[in-house]
């Protein structure tokens, strides 16, 4: 293989609908010696539809450190892909020490972009996206979460975060309370069969987005 086509590869996998893969990431993923994933049976699924085989090593926050140090001699010599479960890697995903090990030890880092759920959220949301904030996912306690929506309050700019369903009525009142009953875009199963987006002030969307 020729020496320019080695090193890391951040390679965009679909957050929902699989005909988001660009031909670039197939053709990287199909051309890998290796994939580093979040979750091997997850990222199975998608590479069986591509009619991809590739051997999967799990990376995730925990095992970040003994992965870089398992496969340090492999990362200047193959072709290595990185993934997450989807959207764009290192985006509230684990990575960045991979990332930073790479740049420390002058590996090939290449970026293979693709779909994200940040960008689809705020195109739709109707919400000036000229400055915006992204905060990542929210805090699983409530005290945390007062916290997390009192940072946003100072941001004084549209801010994008997730958060998870059975958590989205806690944080639209919370929200509510500390920012005020301001205007809100809820996205939803972004780019699949049931994809929705709910607009308006958080007293209405308290009731509509259950």
């Amino acid at each position: 293989m020729d020496k320019k086509n080695l090193g890391i590869y951040i390679v965009a996998t679909p957050i929902g609908n699989l005909q988001d893969i660009s031909t670039r990431a197939i053709e990287t993923i199909d051309s890998a010696d290796l994939v580093i994933c979040e979750n091997p049976k997850h990222s199975l699924k998608l590479l069986n539809k591509l009619g991809i085989k590739k051997k999967l090593v799990s990376l995730h926050d925990y095992n970040e450190n003994l992965v870089i140090e398992k496969l340090s001699k492999q990362l200047s010599a193959k072709k290595i892909v990185l993934i997450s479960d989807a959207g764009s890697p290192l985006i509230s995903d684990p990575g960045y020490k991979l990332i930073r090990h790479c740049i420390k030890n002058k590996i090939e880092i290449t970026s293979i972009p693709g779909p994200s759920a940040i960008i689809p959220a705020l195109q739709l949301s109707g919400i000036s996206s000229n400055e915006f904030y992204f905060a990542g996912f929210i805090p699983k306690s409530g005290p945390k979460i007062i916290e997390f929506i009192k940072k946003i309050k100072e941001k004084g700019c549209t801010s994008v975060f997730f958060v998870s369903s059975h958590k989205l009525n806690l944080c639209l009142k919370i929200m509510k309370d500390i920012i005020g009953n301001r205007y809100i875009s809820v996205s939803k199963e972004l780019t699949k069969i049931n994809e929705n987006t709910f607009r308006g002030f958080g007293n209405e969307l308290e009731d509509i987005v259950s």
